[in-house]
């Protein structure tokens, strides 16, 4: 294994180009595999994993001899981020077979226990991490800094030069660091940026243990807002999982899942934006764009039954009849809802976690 990161590190660029290839050769998959979604989605399944392992060994990269020893003691915890991010490229997988397999109804219990296991992980993420806010539900490291905020950097930059810990050479090639990626962000894809993001926080932190804040010292600290905070992000968290329950108790067309789980994602967004405005509690760029991004999965709720099947497939159907004597409109707005018709049917596409 030691050989293996040895070269993914030494040929990072060649290893994308060959999951690239590879990704873009699974739809040139025989036909005959067409008759069951297992293999292509064993397929995109296993080169999801080799994909997000070989992320984790570029990202976890020295950068110096210095710090191999770091290195080492974060190798020796569990890799919550790279956990999650291996939990969601098997969970379509773990849906598709369970529903071969065991039958429609009965998928719910195999997708309760994926959701349950997700629940967990991202808890003792959300712990380990002093809790800070859950980036891409834990896939993403949150190092807890603003790639735009220059005052707090200012301030840490001048806290490690006092400190001896950053010569003016380092400095200025930690400010040409970040300029460099602010200059990147809008055209890197995903990966290069987590990686890049990782690297600045290893190269900006000073090479000593940080002690993580307990869920009392953190309350006492952050007040009122602490607390809404940790409400908002324990109720995105749970969500999918009660979501999960619900569906598998009450069905798939019943509305109380869907109001339910409507509800608790308004709440928790409704805590994190209340918090936002607390001085005490401020959030990195990273973490507003997260914000962000959660707002944009309330969008979901208009792909899940029952509401897709009452209103949304409605008017997708009415509008592909309305466009459908379009000349190129037409054709390609048939085959986006016959794409979000079919995706609809897989609650891990339309789950949001």
């Amino acid at each position: 294994m030691e050989a293996y990161k040895r070269w993914v590190r030494r040929n990072k660029e060649y290893v994308h180009s060959l999951e690239s290839l590879a990704n873009g050769l699974t739809w040139l998959l025989p036909e005959r595999f067409s008759e069951s979604e297992i293999v292509p989605e064993a397929v995109t399944s296993i080169l999801g994993i080799v994909t997000a392992v070989n992320e984790h060994i570029i990202e976890t990269t020295p950068t110096n001899p210095s710090q191999m020893h770091s290195r080492h003691m974060e190798a020796s915890s569990f890799p919550y981020s790279l956990f999650l991010t291996l939990m969601k490229d098997v969970e379509t997988l773990v849906e598709v077979v369970a529903q071969h397999f065991y039958g429609d109804d009965n998928r719910w219990n195999f997708l309760a226990v994926t959701e349950a296991t997700k629940v967990l992980a991202r808890l003792a993420l959300l712990r380990n991490s002093g809790y800070k806010m859950l980036l891409h539900g834990g896939e993403t490291t949150n190092d807890g800094n603003s790639t735009n905020d220059g005052e707090q950097q200012g301030r840490l930059l001048q806290q490690q030069g006092q400190n001896g810990h950053f010569t003016p050479q380092g400095r200025a090639l930690s400010a040409m660091s970040r300029f460099g990626e602010n200059a990147r962000m809008l055209s890197d894809p995903t990966w290069f940026r987590r990686v890049e993001h990782h690297q600045r926080a290893v190269m900006e932190l000073p090479e000593t243990e940080i002690k993580r804040p307990t869920m009392s010292s953190f309350l006492s600290e952050k007040g009122i807002s602490g607390s809404l905070f940790l409400m908002g992000e324990v109720m995105f968290i749970a969500r999918p999982l009660v979501y999960v329950l619900l569906i598998r108790k009450y069905g798939v067309k019943s509305w109380l899942p869907w109001l339910v789980s409507l509800s608790i994602d308004i709440i928790g967004m409704t805590s994190s934006i209340t918090c936002q405005k607390d001085p005490e509690l401020p959030l990195s760029d990273p973490e507003k764009d997260e914000l962000r991004r959660r707002k944009l999965l309330l969008a979901l709720y208009l792909m899940r039954d029952p509401c897709f099947a009452k209103y949304t497939r409605q008017r997708l159907e009415s509008t592909g009849k309305t466009l459908e004597h379009v000349p190129v409109v037409g054709f390609l707005t048939a085959k986006l809802i016959e794409l979000l018709v079919g995706a609809q049917t897989r609650y891990t596409y339309m789950s949001g976690s």
